[in-house]
């Protein structure tokens, strides 16, 4: 004779309320009021941290259109495709096109205390003077030496840059945040 079976059961079972339980909210999970409490606490420190950013982005100068972004693209492009022909004009043309576009978001978020973007800033008319140097002097027998003027610049800029970072950055500091 067959044994009988039983008729198979759901693996979800219904929990049923016990005595000792309260019928609120748990006590391991908190509500999500008190989440959203948390989160924004959270995002107000991570927001107050010196060198991190600060608020919201500054806006383009050119309203809606991103104009940066594309001339970071089309020099990338342009630089892509003067890497392919071994130089030439389109190299010179892209590596320009993204200093422009590149220059133009790092300064706005630098002189706006946004973020700060010292060292690449710092940058820029270093190697413009290294480049002007090399142009009219002409490449010194000893290449070091050109390494002084060039680190002159650079922390020239750099210790500009930093406290005009640090002033635009107390000042955005002093406005509240727009919600």
């Amino acid at each position: 004779m067959a044994a009988q079976r039983s008729k198979p059961r759901s693996r979800k079972r219904r929990r049923q309320a016990s005595p000792g339980r309260a019928a609120g909210p748990s006590a391991r999970r908190p509500d999500r009021g008190a989440l959203d409490a948390q989160d924004r606490a959270r995002s107000q420190r991570r927001r107050a941290t010196p060198l991190g950013a600060y608020g919201e982005r500054p806006s383009s100068p050119f309203g809606g259109v991103p104009v940066s972004e594309f001339a970071i693209f089309a020099g990338a492009i342009a630089l892509i495709v003067g890497v392919l022909q071994h130089g030439g004009p389109a190299l010179i043309g892209g590596v320009i096109l993204c200093l422009f576009g590149v220059t133009e978001v790092t300064a706005r978020e630098h002189f706006s205390g946004y973020r700060s973007h010292t060292v690449l800033l710092a940058g820029i008319p270093a190697v413009v003077a290294e480049f002007v140097i090399v142009l009219t002097v002409g490449p010194p027998a000893i290449r070091v030496l050109l390494l002084v003027p060039v680190a002159a610049v650079f922390g020239a800029c750099a210790w500009f840059l930093r406290r005009r970072f640090l002033v635009a950055r107390q000042a955005r500091l002093a406005r509240p945040l727009k919600r």
